[in-house]
């Protein structure tokens, strides 16, 4: 059931005069340049010749397709309700209804057994609209006003307003760049950050009372950082961090005196990353001054300089200080050790700290909303590969916990016929790479069973072990799911961060081709029936391995991938590019030009055997943009000595995550895995 490239011929390429750069005396020729030209008839026109061919190349899939997309439907809990949450007088929720792409934003006052309010029916906004997405979501303080910002386009330019939600009264926008949104305490002025128009940077702080004008606070003018704003918990303090990938800064507001000017609380240092909550008289500051896995300070909010600090928690090798949570009583710190998170509990007033245990060689646990200060519960997720989304509530004197909902897997779910192992691949230089692995249990480990090993590497960020159900249709059919958790990641603390960023980028995909390799020999599957799929920053992950090791691999789908690198790192007009200097390098300067130069998915393909490649983008993407993914296909077929099919697929009405309607998606997911399967030998 493998198709084949012949349905329907590739859409010829127009011919373009080449462009070309020149820097550091290296000549980078791009003979697709012309793919940028939005606004012209001719690039939409290819693109949607694309997707018609590679639809005409999937056509005999279609069954499959729908099969998939029903089977998937059918374990979904269609009309559902997540778990209330206390915030004020008021619990808040949402609920989900059968038929319906989007979710319906309630709440109830003084008890879950009171009569609902609807304060957002996202279907309500998206009606008439091919997409739609809710940013911010803030409720003020007296419970009257509801401040939310939408993207009707998927290029994540989110449109501010406030609605007053007795008589459902929307205002005129407040801003068409929102990116950030916080109340103060007086519940009629709001602080909001804004993004630049051509950047996309965050970068500036507004005070806007309501019925007047908005008022400029203040301007993050470097074009490395990012500036976003946020309430504390205590209610006391709306906190305003302007941050890099590397440096941080943070300047407190009084949520009481809404008036008063920004206050900094410790002047931005090169390298030097802190974040802080309010406690009472303090402020606990989260700083990597003595370490990059950050140790934990407190300092009077009256006088919070580094002079005033006194630790709390140390810095610690091994253990990777992620968030704290404060509350009246308690403080909860979230960890990372070997991979796995977890919860540290102190009890202030005793000086007493407990770990929160959890059960599975590899899962995902997280805290979910906890809007009150002063409570005695701390709530939080808990999933693995085989364990659905589960919501707890933990007493943190007691240290019982209650689940309150775990995610109910229609279609008679049984997580006892499944296993999830985590394993250890071996790099080049010795280090330990991670692979978290899930697979229905009496799977033969004879090398013969089809396996989909995913990645990412990038901007420290950890891939987490969660649920999901439709990968079940991948499992059921004896498909092994990995994911190899790469250096680039934060997986083992900010270390691996460093080890696979910058001029260690390299790192990140010889550990990618370690896993591959190591479940290749442990008899887990084989080159052909191995598939990889990577998005963003992991389908850079994906071109760059294919470039490396086409032999090891019979399939790739890889989603919104970042292949043009140098193109588009040297182009500072372009959203983000000048903030990832700090994350790939500035190729504006020599050494860091050649070595991206040697990675470049786009600048290194060669006329050589693929595997077949389903490359997938979007036309309102603001970060990557689709034209990277265009050239990349276009440039490929070229010197492709005839692997399998080379396709492209854009979702003209989607940005960077996708279709944003559930149903929408869950038809995009069909798509990629009548694809992943069909090309590891699994057929309808």
């Amino acid at each position: 059931m493998n198709p084949r490239d012949t349905a329907q011929p590739a859409p010829p390429i127009a011919k373009r005069i080449r462009k070309t750069t020149e820097i550091h005396g290296d000549r980078l020729a791009d003979d697709y340049a012309w793919m940028r030209e939005r606004d012209n008839p001719e690039v939409r026109a290819y693109l949607e010749a694309e997707n018609a061919h590679t639809d005409a190349v999937l056509a005999p899939l279609e069954g499959f397709r729908q099969a998939l997309y029903k089977e998937m439907l059918a374990r979904i809990k269609e009309t559902d309700l997540s778990v209330p949450y206390k915030n004020g007088d008021y619990f808040y929720y949402s609920r989900t209804v059968e038929g319906l792409q989007y979710p319906i934003h309630c709440r109830k006052r003084g008890s879950v057994e009171s009569a609902e309010e609807v304060t957002l029916d996202v279907n309500a906004l998206a009606k008439g609209k091919p997409f739609m997405a809710v940013g911010a979501y803030e409720v003020s303080e007296d419970g009257r006003l509801l401040a939310y910002s939408t993207d009707d386009t998927g290029y994540r330019q989110f449109t501010l307003v406030v609605k007053t939600l007795a008589t459902g009264a929307v205002s005129p926008p407040l801003s068409a760049r929102a990116t950030s949104v916080a109340w103060a305490n007086d519940h009629r002025t709001l602080f909001y950050t804004t993004e630049d128009e051509t950047t996309k940077r965050s970068n500036k702080l507004f005070r806007h009372t309501l019925g007047g004008a908005p008022e400029l606070v203040y301007e993050e003018t470097d074009e490395l950082y990012g500036l976003y704003v946020g309430k504390t918990r205590s209610k006391a303090y709306v906190f305003a961090t302007s941050a890099s990938s590397t440096t941080s800064e943070v300047r407190c507001l009084s949520a009481d005196a809404p008036a008063e000017p920004p206050r900094l609380l410790l002047a931005r240092r090169e390298g030097h990353e802190y974040y802080a909550d309010h406690h009472g008289a303090r402020f606990l500051i989260r700083t990597n001054d003595r370490g990059r896995n950050f140790r934990l300070v407190e300092a009077p909010a009256d006088a919070p300089g580094e002079a005033n600090w006194r630790e709390v928690l140390p810095h610690r090798d091994a253990v990777m200080l992620e968030d704290i949570d404060c509350f009246a009583k308690h403080l909860v710190v979230s960890e990372r050790e070997n991979g796995l998170p977890r919860f540290a509990v102190t009890d202030l007033a005793a000086g007493r700290t407990h770990a929160i245990e959890f059960p599975e060689p590899a899962y995902s646990a997280y805290a979910l909303v906890n809007a009150e200060f002063d409570t005695a519960t701390f709530r939080f997720g808990y999933e693995s590969f085989v364990t659905p989304r589960s919501v707890f509530e933990y007493d943190l004197a007691t240290r019982g916990r209650v689940l309150l909902k775990q995610t109910e897997v229609l279609g008679g779910y049984d997580a006892s016929r499944y296993a999830s192992e985590r394993i250890y691949a071996r790099a080049a230089d010795g280090t330990k790479i991670p692979v978290s692995l899930v697979f229905k249990k009496g799977v033969a480990r004879d090398g013969g069973a089809p396996l989909l090993l995913s990645g990412y590497g990038s901007y420290g960020f950890a891939i987490p072990v969660t649920f999901n159900s439709n990968r079940m249709s991948l499992v059921d059919r004896g498909m092994v799911v990995a994911v190899a958790h790469v250096r680039g990641g934060g997986e083992m603390g900010k270390i691996w961060h460093e080890q696979g960023r910058m001029m260690a980028k390299s790192n990140t995909f010889a550990d990618f081709i370690a896993a591959a390799e190591h479940l290749v020999a442990a008899q887990w599957t084989r080159p052909d029936r191995l598939v990889i799929t990577g998005g963003s920053a992991g389908g850079l992950l994906m071109g760059a391995v294919v470039n490396m090791r086409p032999d090891l691999f019979r399939a790739v789908v890889a989603h919104v991938p970042f292949v043009d690198v140098m193109n588009t790192m040297l182009d500072a007009t372009l959203p983000l590019t000048v903030g990832e200097y700090l994350e790939w390098g500035n190729p504006n300067e020599k050494d860091a030009y050649f070595y991206m130069k040697s990675y470049s998915p786009y600048d290194n393909l060669a006329a050589r055997r693929h595997p077949a490649m389903l490359v997938k983008t979007s036309w309102s993407d603001s970060q990557v943009m689709y034209w990277e993914a265009a050239k990349y296909v276009a440039k490929l077929r070229t010197l492709d000595a005839g692997g399998g099919p080379i396709l492209l697929k854009t979702n003209m009405e989607a940005g960077h995550g996708g279709a944003s309607g559930r149903y929408d998606a869950l038809r995009e997911t069909a798509f990629d895995y009548a694809f992943i399967l069909s090309r590891a030998g699994i057929a309808a």
